[in-house]
């Protein structure tokens, strides 16, 4: 059986003496290394930023609105006929 090629890459960040301090501490609360916290921590910084981005949020008043929208659509405004017209066309066009 072959070893799983872990590959790894090098991040290097400079840092204020009293953040490195608060990093240290929080380190070790936790019983890590510096960087093993720091790795941790920037996962899970970036999961959450990314979960953000993903979810769209509304008030309840747009929640209603929305709803009522999906249940009873507006008829298409001239502007979204003229372009379901166009492509209509244009998908035509390449068949």
């Amino acid at each position: 059986m072959g070893a799983e090629n872990n590959r790894t890459a090098r991040l290097e960040a400079r840092l204020a003496p009293e953040a490195l301090a608060t990093i240290k501490r929080a380190a070790e609360i936790q019983g890590r290394s510096v960087s093993d916290f720091v790795v941790v921590a920037a996962q899970e910084a970036a999961i959450r930023t990314i979960e953000e981005t993903q979810i769209i949020r509304l008030s309840v008043e747009d929640q209603r609105i929305f709803a009522d929208a999906i249940l009873d659509p507006p008829a298409p405004s001239p502007g979204l006929q003229r372009a379901a017209d166009a492509y209509r066309r244009l998908v035509k066009a390449t068949k």
